[in-house]
Order: structure tokens, then sequence, then C-alpha cells
């Protein structure tokens, strides 16, 4: 069977089941073509939760999922790799957590979305990179606990004052980029802005014109006047960018700036999850109902 064949066939499963496709904007050019709704992980389980499909097929990494399965818990997700994990997820566990807010009793915990439900069961608010700084600032303690992403949490302490515990995790892939690099792109593509994300080292993001989430970073390179920007985040980004702005140029920071675990689904896999309806996400009730309890603290901030 042929790319293409695999594809009709995809279309044809998702209308029968009443599915729904959606893809982070990390994954593979072919998965963002064919998904129904593309973009990062928190928009797209609020999204999926509003849409009337009974199942969910998420093309992301597990964390995503059990947070579409925790704002969904009617609906059936797939995760066509289970496999597909989020290393900077997996650096924070519910016991490390707990003994952190033992050291820190009363404080309250600041979690990002790129977490397992058992931890965010375990926070009190969540946040994503893009309202990170709103949701610091929403809260009536002057101190926090700010977990997994040490990167990202060094990045919001700068708009806010306040007392930061940071959980020393990161992402791999965001750490990867260097400021030498960053430092030499500059000078070879002098008219170029570069735009990062948070999740980019301080080094780094002291040097960008723009740090900021996957979903502004589409917006902001769309209505800047430049024609040239250096991207600073997984290469996934780059298949909406050049489709949305066929006249302007982005030239990826790093060769390095690739996750391998977005890279994991293919269509194969895809095709195979809706033949199979498997492997499904599930989060058990008991971690489902105080996680989402942190998501919906953060959704009811008003957003900008």
């Amino acid at each position: 069977m042929d790319a293409n064949e695999i594809r009709v066939e995809i279309k044809s499963l998702l209308k029968d089941k009443n599915a729904v496709l959606l893809a982070h904007n990390y994954m593979r050019d072919e998965v963002q073509e064919l998904a129904d709704i593309t973009g990062d992980s928190l928009a797209l389980s609020i999204e999926a939760a509003e849409t009337s499909a009974d199942v969910i097929v998420f093309c992301g990494v597990h964390f995503m999922a059990e947070s579409a399965s925790i704002l969904s818990p009617d609906k059936t997700v797939l995760l066509p790799r289970l496999d597909a994990g989020c290393p900077m997820a997996d650096m924070v566990t519910v016991e490390g957590l707990l003994e952190m807010k033992a050291k820190h009793p009363g404080v309250p915990v600041v979690t990002y979305v790129n977490s397992s439900a058992a931890v965010k069961a375990q926070s009190d608010i969540c946040c994503t990179s893009a309202n990170a700084v709103k949701v610091v600032n929403s809260l009536s303690e002057n101190e926090l606990i700010f977990t997994p992403d040490r990167n990202l949490g060094r990045f919001v302490a700068k708009f806010a004052t306040k007392t930061f515990h940071f959980w020393e995790g990161f992402c791999p892939t965001h750490e990867r980029l260097k400021p030498e690099e960053v430092v030499r792109l500059r000078l070879e593509y002098p008219d170029a802005e570069f735009i990062c994300h948070p999740e980019c080292t301080p080094a780094v993001s002291a040097l960008a014109d723009q740090a900021c989430s996957t979903s502004r970073m589409y917006e902001y390179c769309r209505k800047s006047l430049s024609k040239s920007f250096i991207i600073g985040t997984e290469m996934g980004i780059l298949y909406r960018l050049k489709k949305e702005n066929p006249e302007k140029e982005f030239i990826l920071a790093s060769p390095s700036l690739i996750c391998p675990n977005m890279k994991l689904i293919s269509l194969e896999d895809i095709l195979a999850a809706l033949k199979t309806m498997a492997p499904v996400v599930k989060v058990p009730e008991e971690v489902r109902i105080p996680a989402k309890l942190a998501l919906d603290r953060m959704l009811a901030i008003p957003r900008d």
C-alpha cells in the first residue's frame, strides 16, 4: 500500500469511526498535512473536547494524549505509538514532587502542561509556555514551586516579582541549542530575526528578538515585516511556517533541533491505530479529577 492509499484509508476510517485526527506542531510533515487540527498540545485537547467526535487520534506524545483524556473522559483517545514519550515530563515524578512540597509547605505548585497526569494531579495550577507569566502573576502567594522545566521557569521569573523554587527538568531537544550557534547564524543572516522557544536555555533566550510558544511563533512570523527568521525550536514547526509564509525564509537554528519522540508516529501507525482501536490512553478518575482541577484553574484565567 503506497502513501496515497494509506491517506485515503485513514480518511475513510476517521469518518466511519467519527474520529478526529490531531497533530502537534512538531509532528512529521505528512502527519500535519493529514490532520484535522494542528497546534500545540493543550490547544489540541481543548479543541478536541469541543468536537462531536467519539474518538480522538492524538499524534503527539504520551502526556498530550493524557491531557485529551482528562478533558474528554467520554471519548476514546488513541495514541498511535505508546512509546512516544517526553523526556522532560519523565524528569518529574509524583514522589519527587511530594518531597519538594514537603520542603516548602503551603507553597503553590505551578506545573507546565508538559507533564504526566499524575504530576498535574499533585499541582495547584497548570500553565503553558504561552500563558505561564500570566498564570504565575495570577497567584496571590509570593512564592511558588515551578515544575518541571527550569528553562521556562527562569524565563517566566524575569516577568514576576516572586520567589521561585525550580524543578531541575528540561527539554533535551531545546537544551541542545547553543548560544554560539545562534551568534554564528546571526552573523551569516544579519537581516534575520531570531525567534526561540522559552524551553531553550536562558543564554539562548537572551539572544532572541522574540521568545514565545509555537502558536505565537506562527502569529509573529505572519505579522512581522521581516523576510527571514532563525527558528529556535523543534524542526517540525517549519512545515506550517513555510506553508503560511511562502515568501519568507526560515532557517533552523541548529540541526540538533529534532525530537526523536515527536517523529515516531507515521501514517502507517495512524492507520493501524484506527483499524485496531488501540493503543488507548485513559486517565483513571482518581487522577483525572484533580489533574483537571489544575487545568481548569489555568483555563479560568482570562486570555489576552
